[in-house]
């Protein structure tokens, strides 16, 4: 089994022992599995702030281009776990998320949690992804 790492200059500075993705081949696929993405910009200063639908977006994006990286796009996700400190913001998000995952359709779980690693963010959003080598 190969793994590979992925980690984007075009990203804060990661704040510990953690890879932007992962990539694992397996047979003649591989499994792209990212890292929860919050919506920092490339200094580390939170994005929109408390605005779910705003970062819900910048997240996707950020999703996109580690996928990218990796040979994928959310088109080929198959998982999405979303962490959301506020449940009321579920339609917001969902309205972005719809409009990313329109071809996909992954598995999904959305999780209300008491905060985020930043103040101001208020979503965190990972995925895995599978392609063909």
């Amino acid at each position: 089994m190969n793994k590979t790492k992925i980690n984007s200059l075009e990203f804060a500075q990661r704040m510990g022992a953690y890879s932007h993705g992962y990539t694992v081949d397996v047979g003649d696929s591989k499994i792209i599995f990212t890292t929860g993405q919050v919506a920092l910009d490339k200094e580390g200063n939170v994005v929109h702030p408390n605005d779910a639908a705003k970062q819900a977006e910048f997240i996707f994006e950020s999703l996109n281009k580690i996928l990218n990286e990796a040979g994928a796009s959310l088109d080929d996700a198959v998982k999405a776990t979303v962490y959301v400190t506020d449940m009321n913001d579920f339609s917001k998000i969902s309205e972005v998320r719809n409009q990313y995952f329109k071809n996909s359709e992954p598995v999904s779980t959305l999780v209300e949690v008491s905060k985020l690693v930043k103040v101001g963010c208020v979503l965190e959003i990972e995925v895995i992804a599978v392609v063909k080598k």
